[in-house]
């Protein structure tokens, strides 16, 4: 009896993930034994044949691609960064099996420190907690936050006039928002919704919600998808037309993988984002989610004169718009008493 409950327990161990009979016959073994690569660097990988086993030619690939394998490397030369899985197939006995090895894959190359010259200073209302700013046709889009203070306005950026704005739920929080199609989409954190409104007169068109994605943070697009933001490593990918999660790509340094992009804008092929509780934006390469750059907007807090709603530990950086015509930057923060219009300047 006790031997028949200790095979029930081993076939179900076996069923939940246990060693396949793969992984008891071959290991793949890496140069150094690294698990942290850069993209593009070429790494030496070879399989343990633990049973000495006959096998014929083994192949490697990341997310479906193949890696050629010359001299014994094989070059990480992969779009999109972050954890992967390296696989191996390999033939033998007459079928071909699979293994494969926990890895990441990071940018190449360190960001580069840019800071910011101020162009113009603008009113801003105080009482916006901003999560997400975004201009079409000279007019500044913002959603604000916090349970029943969130709206979604329509802007004056010139003069702080609101020209119109509608109130969320009081039990939702609003974070980002973007434009696309005639279309405006805004998240909330926590309540796994989003919201489709009319962009001439915000009238609610439609809600959806969310897929994998931890959280609502912020939004971009590029005029064909939606980058979403969760809190963690991963921007999402959206279709406009159904708002399904269509993949994703993660945000890497060339040391580490990083969370907390915040509030988003896509701009040729890059995304601008907020690090969230930093007065910094990350330049996120839209493609590899390599982080090409990291802007020190430290200076523009002390800016600001604090009003009633001051938050000393929640009144930070947040919120970055694109403005097409003039080719600068807008970029403010939650309670805020100015929008500043800024030009990004790499540092010497």
């Amino acid at each position: 009896m006790k031997f028949s409950i200790l095979l029930i327990v081993m076939i179900l161990l076996d069923a939940c993930g246990g060693a396949t009979e793969a992984d008891k016959l071959f290991k793949i073994q890496l140069e150094g034994k690294k698990k942290q690569f850069q993209q593009g660097q070429s790494v030496r990988v070879a399989v343990q044949n633990k049973k000495n086993k006959t096998i014929g030619a083994i192949t490697y690939a990341i997310d479906g691609t193949a890696l050629p394998l010359e001299n014994s490397s094989v070059t990480f030369d992969i779009d999109k960064l972050g954890s992967k899985k390296l696989v191996a197939k390999i033939p033998y006995d007459g079928k071909v099996v699979e293994i494969s090895q926990d890895i990441k894959i990071l940018a190449k190359n360190a960001p580069k420190i840019y800071t910011y010259k101020i162009l113009n200073t603008y009113p801003h209302d105080t009482s916006s907690y901003t999560q997400g700013l975004e201009f079409y046709d000279n007019v500044l889009y913002e959603s604000t936050g916090k349970k029943g203070k969130s709206k979604l306005r329509k802007i004056n950026f010139e003069t702080g006039e609101v020209m119109q704005e509608i109130q969320l739920e009081n039990s939702v929080f609003g974070e980002g928002l973007t434009i696309l199609n005639t279309k405006i989409y805004q998240l909330t954190w926590q309540s796994g919704i989003g919201y489709v409104y009319n962009l001439s007169n915000l009238e609610k068109l439609d809600s959806f919600t969310y897929g994998q994605s931890k959280e609502g943070w912020g939004l971009a697009n590029d005029g064909e998808k939606i980058f979403k933001s969760d809190g963690t490593e991963k921007i999402w990918y959206l279709d406009p037309e159904t708002l399904a999660e269509t993949g994703h790509v993660e945000i890497v340094t060339n040391k580490s993988i990083f969370n907390k992009a915040n509030e988003l804008e896509y701009v040729d092929g890059k995304l601008y984002a907020n690090v969230y509780g930093k007065e910094s934006m990350m330049i996120i390469d839209a493609a590899s989610g390599a982080i090409e750059g990291v802007i020190n907007f430290g200076g523009l807090k002390k800016m600001i004169t604090k009003g009633a709603e001051w938050d000393e530990q929640n009144s930070v950086l947040n919120g970055v718009a694109y403005h097409p015509e003039r080719k600068t930057f807008f970029v403010t923060g939650k309670n805020w008493d100015k929008l500043f219009e800024v030009e990004i300047l790499k540092k010497p």
